[in-house]
């Protein structure tokens, strides 16, 4: 014990100095099999997927900034699996059976805790569509329930249940699977676990250009030098539409801010994620104690990552309108994720218009819970060529057939 604690004194008077790179930080090579642009976990999940399953290793993580930077580290740890189109319940209880396997697989904790996720109803239609959207989740597999007032009530004590409360509760959905995970362990564990397989994972590495040999693209202009690649990989999130600008192709996809908020720490307060579908506020509890809070988007196209006061107010009301207890907790910090969302709220996972390159964009508010999932069968596409079976949906072809997977609801709120 008495050493334990003078290595830990030694390694916090050294500033990190002793403390172990869980990745090395290599200077680009010339040419990669691979080059994944983004080190969020999206890319990072693609480039370790890619070792892994397909033995390819000769692969590049690129990163303008620094690792899980972006919405990786700029969401509300939720993860779940109950979607109502079969397509979407496929692909992201796929991502959802990996994150419970994935402390494990990748030795590091990404501290996951599937404390339950409960969608409120505060009047007869929302109850029905509570109704409707339970039963497509059985359909599709999915675990979930629909409680009573009385039971919610047990999983929510705090909860306003006032007879003059401004939005009753009639009941809700639950699905005890949900939960949350820690997102910046999410984003080392497989960046540790991909630089182990030989993934070169290169930071402050921003994207300026594209390098062409006729219509396909061999390689990337960086602020670092060019860098050729057989495959281009784009899992950019919310600039996927500036990078397929500088690639001459247009996406169907808009950005937008999310907000979300922090409190103060308190002893523990909720024992589940609760989403309520009248206020558009959504709440759960840190391992650290904080309330996590998050809301609807700011309806206008943005790139940027930070927020506004109305978003706040509103998003603060709502909660104060479901447990006024909280009204005494103080803000400590804000922030914005950029998230890219299409026209039918789902994700595209495809071949890029320009031979290539491939596309993995357009999850919205949705891209945190999918990362393990969305690796997989991303990396399954460039490897192989062709889509995952839990991907064939997801393609730009459906917006040319009109075979749209409109999931604008999957939140329970309006997004």
């Amino acid at each position: 014990m008495r050493f334990s604690a003078l290595a830990l004194a030694r390694g916090a008077f050294s500033f990190h100095g002793n403390w172990p790179q869980l990745w090395r930080s290599p200077e680009p090579k010339r040419r990669y099999d691979v080059a994944v642009i983004g080190g969020g976990g999206h890319g990072l999940a693609t480039a370790y997927y890619l070792a892994k399953e397909h033995g390819v290793r000769n692969v590049a993580v690129l990163e303008k900034g620094w690792l899980g930077g972006g919405n990786t580290g700029r969401n509300t740890t939720v993860v779940r699996s109950n979607y109502f189109y079969p397509e979407s319940a496929r692909l992201y209880e796929l991502s959802l059976r990996l994150y419970e396997g994935l402390s494990r697989e990748l030795g590091f904790n990404i501290m996951l805790s599937q404390r339950g996720i409960l969608t409120l109803a505060h009047d007869s239609h929302q109850l029905k569509m509570l109704a409707r959207w339970l039963n497509a989740m059985h359909l599709n597999g999915i675990d979930g329930e629909l409680l009573g007032p009385g039971e919610v009530r047990q999983w929510l004590p705090l909860l306003n249940d006032s007879p003059t409360a401004r939005y009753p509760v009639k009941g809700a959905v639950l699905q005890r699977r949900g939960g949350i995970a820690r997102h910046d362990a999410v984003a080392w564990g497989y960046a540790r676990a991909a630089d182990t397989l030989g993934v070169d994972i290169v930071q402050n590495c921003e994207v300026l250009g594209f390098l062409r040999e006729g219509e396909r693209v061999v390689g990337i202009e960086t602020t670092r030098g060019c860098i050729q690649a057989d495959k281009v990989a784009l899992a950019v999130a919310g600039h996927s539409g500036v990078l397929a600008a500088k690639a001459g192709f247009r996406l169907p996809v808009t950005s937008y801010a999310l907000q979300a908020f922090v409190t103060e720490p308190v002893k523990p307060a909720l024992s589940c994620v609760a989403v309520s579908m009248a206020t558009g506020a959504y709440v759960s509890q840190s391992d650290k104690g904080e309330l996590v809070v998050g809301g609807s988007l700011d309806l206008y196209p943005s790139y940027a990552q930070r927020g506004n006061l109305p978003t706040l107010q509103a998003v603060v009301a709502g909660l104060l309108e479901l447990f006024p207890c909280f009204s005494r907790l103080r803000m400590l910090r804000q922030w914005a994720g950029i998230v890219d969302v299409v026209h039918d709220s789902s994700p595209i996972i495809d071949h890029a218009p320009v031979k290539g390159m491939y596309l993995n964009c357009g999850w919205g508010t949705g891209g945190f819970k999918a990362i393990p999932g969305g690796g997989l069968v991303f990396a399954h596409l460039i490897a192989t060529g062709r889509p995952h079976p839990a991907a064939e949906a997801f393609t730009l072809r459906r917006f040319a057939s009109g075979a749209l997977i409109d999931e604008g609801a999957a939140a329970g709120i309006s997004h």
